[in-house]
């Protein structure tokens, strides 16, 4: 959901003539959204974890010598359809990962900048807002 999305949605709650009808079915559509995302969120993690055990046994095979290391990162790749095509630009493929490890750290510098400067992200919703009934 979008900053304004729930912009919008804060506006219409606080609008009086707002009827409890319909804040039950923003409540309703909301708790929709929110199994959605969360059931997003457990696919990502699962992709996640299964990259990163991987990517680990990758090293570790590597680290005994096995004859072929990459095979377990190869197969999650493939899964997923992810593995670099035949005639694909390596070149491009490298690149792309530079600048998003170079994005990454930019990332990570700004929060950490924001962090120190003692700047607050602002709440959508607080333990002290209670609605009207």
């Amino acid at each position: 959901m979008t900053r304004s999305e729930f912009d919008d949605i804060r506006a219409f709650l606080a609008d009086e003539a707002t009827h409890a009808g319909d804040l039950l079915r923003v409540a309703r559509t909301l708790i929709d959204d929110l199994e959605h995302v969360r059931m997003r969120e457990a696919i990502l993690r699962t992709y996640y974890l299964r990259l990163l055990t991987a990517a680990r046994a990758t090293v570790a095979a590597d680290t005994v010598g096995a004859p072929d290391p990459l095979v377990f990162l190869k197969h999650e790749l493939a899964e997923h359809g992810q593995l670099p095509e035949e005639g694909e630009a390596v070149q491009r493929i490298l690149s792309d990962a530079r600048a998003a490890e170079a994005l990454l750290a930019c990332l990570e510098q700004n929060g950490q900048r924001q962090r120190s400067q003692g700047m607050r992200l602002r709440r959508c919703v607080g333990t002290g807002r209670r609605l009207s009934h």
